[in-house]
């Protein structure tokens, strides 16, 4: 492939980025107008009620974010009253996340996959496309003039 090719190619795939970028924006707004939540908060409040009583490093593990911005997200819906903490009886270290009524009617009521679209539309990836996709996105990490490789524990919402 010539250079006029590959510049041709190279356009084309910055308009897949585009619209992939572009649908996961929207979907947010669209979670945020019609819930009033972010995307993020949307998604932890799923995970609580798929596990109710789940502890905060689960939630973080699940959603594959930092530990203290789950913490965040997590305190910023309590003061909202849409998420309780209560103590372990057993083990009063542990504490347990659980919904309020009003987020499990808000969660009902939610656009779309609470996870987000892209999270969903890459778990319907084979493991053959996944394993490629990641190959090849790493190459175009490496080629980044400026990186921040913390932004990869940041919620997509909030970036």
């Amino acid at each position: 492939m010539g250079k006029r090719g590959n510049k041709q190619l190279s356009l084309e795939v910055l308009k897949k980025f585009r619209i992939i970028y572009g649908s996961v924006r929207q979907h947010f707004r669209d979670v945020e107008k019609t819930c009033g939540v972010s995307g993020s908060q949307l998604w932890i409040m799923q995970e609580i009620a798929n596990t109710s009583g789940i502890g905060v490093s689960e939630l973080a593990e699940r959603l594959s974010i930092h530990q203290s911005t789950c913490s965040q997200l997590v305190e910023k819906l309590v003061a909202r009253k849409l998420i309780i903490k209560e103590r372990s009886s057993e083990d009063q270290r542990r504490v347990g996340l659980y919904l309020t009524t009003t987020a499990a009617k808000l969660i009902k009521n939610a656009p779309g996959p609470a996870e987000g679209v892209l999270p969903e539309a890459l778990s319907a990836l084979s493991a053959e496309a996944m394993q490629s996709l990641d190959l090849a996105l790493e190459k175009v990490i490496k080629q980044l003039q400026y990186r921040d490789d913390k932004l990869a524990t940041r919620p997509l919402s909030d970036l």
